[in-house]
């Protein structure tokens, strides 16, 4: 019987389903012994031995391909693939799994979220209680906005669907299809990025990191949003140039940020400097019924591979074409 890895953190945490999955199926599996995100060095040297991997934004480099002697199968616990290495993949016959609409729902939400809690300045005025200051500050409402959404897949769909709720003044988007379908309740307008950057009062990312997504948001593009506007990335780290982020709000230029995923994590830059700026741990699908859902389906579609039944997640070849940025 194969063996299987697991190296997603947390695992089976809020829900044991995966693990009594794995075990009813007489399947032998070991998880992460660090009980944190592994370095690609980390993972080499545990992965010799296994078959399958059931992972999570672990860096899955040429390192641990050359070192995975016996593996035929990744299901990856979440969408993004920025952090494997798709080609050295598919040279060694690897496929490749994920669990593609399971985290949305979570990820809309946190959005909306960083957007209410951005616009009425809740954590600097948290903040401002916690050290005994009482000072009211006036902010903004969400039908008062244009509000710019960077991509409408599966998370940005969700989050124009949760903006009926608020009816923005004008919705600004950029996709790389116009065709489509949108609630056609909001007021929104199919933009070039460059309009939608320079025009919204709030953008806020929803794509895959590539190479035509790496640093999207330079310091020059990030002057070129309105001196007030607020920007978020619930996505992927290397979108927005974390250097180039704090330079500009240091300058006084953007009234927030929003900033949930970063190119190296754990983060620890100069960002944790910025009141107005918003960090989270990469917790955009860490609602209890996304993450289990996403673990759960990681682990079936692991178990589906050992069978030798369909897929049902597979990568798409898409994926491959437009490979992602290490």
């Amino acid at each position: 019987m194969p063996k299987v890895l697991i190296t997603t953190v947390p695992f089976a945490e809020i829900d044991t389903l995966p693990i009594r999955l794995l075990k009813s199926a007489g399947i032998e599996f070991v998880i992460n012994p660090y009980n944190r995100k592994l370095t690609d060095v980390e993972l080499s040297e545990l992965i010799d031995d296994f078959d399958v991997l059931i992972a999570g934004t672990e860096e899955i480099s040429e390192l641990v391909f050359k070192n995975a002697k016996k593996l035929k199968f990744i299901s990856r616990v979440g969408i993004g693939l920025d952090s494997v290495d798709l080609i050295n993949a598919r040279k060694r016959n690897i496929k490749i799994s994920y669990t593609a609409d399971a985290p949305a729902p979570a990820v809309a939400d946190l959005t909306i979220g960083f957007m209410i809690s951005l616009l009425r300045s809740v954590t600097i005025s948290n903040n401002l209680m916690h050290i005994g200051k009482w000072h009211r500050i006036f902010g903004r409402r969400l039908s008062e906005v244009t509000v710019g959404i960077i991509g409408v897949g599966r998370i940005g769909s969700l989050v124009l669907n949760h903006l009926l709720g608020f009816m923005p003044k004008k919705v600004l988007v950029h996709d790389v299809s116009n065709a489509k379908k949108l609630p056609t309740a909001l007021n929104i307008e199919f933009v070039s990025k460059e309009e939608l950057i320079k025009k919204s009062d709030i953008v806020s990312i929803h794509v895959p990191l590539s190479s035509t997504t790496n640093n999207m948001f330079t310091k020059a593009t990030l002057l070129q949003m309105k001196q007030d506007a607020i920007i978020i990335n619930t996505s992927r780290g290397g979108i927005i140039n974390e250097e180039d982020l704090y330079d500009v709000m240091m300058s006084g230029h953007l009234s927030g940020a929003a900033i949930d995923v970063f190119r190296q994590e754990p983060y620890n830059g100069s960002l944790r400097q910025i009141e107005r700026c918003i960090l989270t741990a990469h917790m955009g699908s860490m609602s209890v019924d996304c993450r289990t859902r996403m673990e759960i389906e990681a682990t079936e579609e692991a178990i589906r591979f050992i069978k030798g039944e369909k897929l049902k997640g597979e990568v798409p070849e898409f994926e491959y074409i437009n490979r992602t940025i290490k």
